[in-house]
């Protein structure tokens, strides 16, 4: 048997706190208990859903931009006043000229009688863009017309107002080649279709399906001329002139898609009525949101700066050519879809779309 070791027993190891290590354990605990929630340091960030991320979901468009309409054409004070001075600085131009002619004819017969020509010319030239500019203008009216005709023609239970909607559509079209199919398509089917909204959608399907891919088309053209030019100028002052020459360029190839074909005054109509209806609903600049989600996703430190510049003032340029397509179409869009800003997100800027990805 062992015999057990001598002396004092042991005591088993414990743990002692020394004062000051106490007093910062303590501290670091009411830290704790104080800890402030995590929150944002700004309040412009955004988070946004993986729901409603243009870019997860390529179908859901995040800025809808508002559909364009006509201004209401108003009778005001300045155009009263534009008018009488009109009136007033012709008839001094008439005095002038009577004055010029007599004045001729007191030197020269020949000279009277050369004037006399030129002043018939002039007035055959004055009437000749007066028939034009006045047909331009009725050929707006007809395709605004027509949209507002087809819009009653839905509500009908009977179908003689939708075919008399086709028929001019088919007409207004007519020059157009690329709706021979659809009027060939249209013409075969006539009298089978007699509801109404079915036939106008019929009608939108075929004739202006193909309108529709050549005006997204010129939109994402002038969309990428814009954001390549816009990136590579030196000065502000090019940007916004380029940007208003596609602008316009933009404006007059849509109204001439869809057989507008607007003269001169025309086409100051359908530009004053682009730019207003982006002033009213804010869209001369790109969203926020959508600026947003583009730099979000990487834009900023994949390009640089001016090239990021580029991208948004060609959305911009998008945005123009959707409003365009809204005055221009001579059928609001029901059967088709509507062409929104995330559609041309993926050709301005190919990697941030889900196409640019895949291998």
């Amino acid at each position: 048997m062992s015999k057990p070791p001598s002396g004092p027993p042991r005591r088993p190891p414990a743990v002692f706190s020394y004062e000051d290590e106490a007093t910062e354990r303590h501290d670091n605990g009411r830290q704790k208990e104080q800890r402030r929630r995590p929150e944002s340091f700004s309040e412009n960030i955004v988070v946004t859903a993986d729901e409603d991320d243009p870019f997860l979901n390529p179908d859901k468009d995040l800025s809808a931009v508002p559909v364009a309409t006509p201004l209401r054409r108003r009778t005001s004070f300045g155009k009263i006043a534009a008018g009488a001075f009109g009136i007033l600085l012709s008839l001094g131009l008439g005095l002038w000229t009577d004055s010029l002619i007599r004045d001729l004819f007191t030197r020269a017969d020949w000279l009277g009688y050369v004037a006399l020509a030129v002043l018939a010319v002039g007035i055959l030239a004055v009437f000749a863009l007066v028939i034009r500019e006045t047909l331009g203008m009725m050929r707006l009216a007809a395709v605004q017309a027509i949209k507002a005709e087809a819009e009653a023609a839905m509500v009908e239970t009977r179908p003689a107002k939708s075919r008399a909607v086709v028929g001019r559509l088919i007409t207004l079209l007519s020059a157009n080649p690329e709706t021979s199919k659809g009027r060939a398509t249209l013409k075969a089917t006539e009298g089978e279709v007699i509801d109404p909204p079915h036939l106008i959608a019929l009608a939108e399907r075929e004739l202006l399906a193909p309108l529709d891919r050549k005006a997204r088309a010129l939109i994402v053209n002038a969309s990428k001329r814009v954001s390549i030019v816009t990136a590579v100028s030196p000065r502000a002052v090019v940007d916004l002139l380029y940007v208003l020459y596609e602008a316009v360029r933009l404006i007059r190839a849509m109204a001439e898609l869809y057989g507008g074909r607007p003269g001169t005054l025309g086409m100051f109509r359908l530009l004053r009525d682009v730019l207003a209806h982006l002033a009213v609903t804010g869209s001369i600049a790109v969203g926020d949101s959508l600026v947003q989600q583009v730099l979000g996703h990487g834009l900023a430190s994949k390009l640089s700066a001016r090239l990021g510049e580029g991208v948004i003032n060609g959305l911009m340029t998008a945005r123009i050519g959707i409003a365009a397509m809204d005055l221009c179409r001579p059928l609001a869009f029901h059967a088709l879809k509507r062409p929104g800003i995330g559609d041309f997100i993926g050709d301005l800027v190919p990697s941030m779309s889900p196409r640019g990805n895949t291998p």
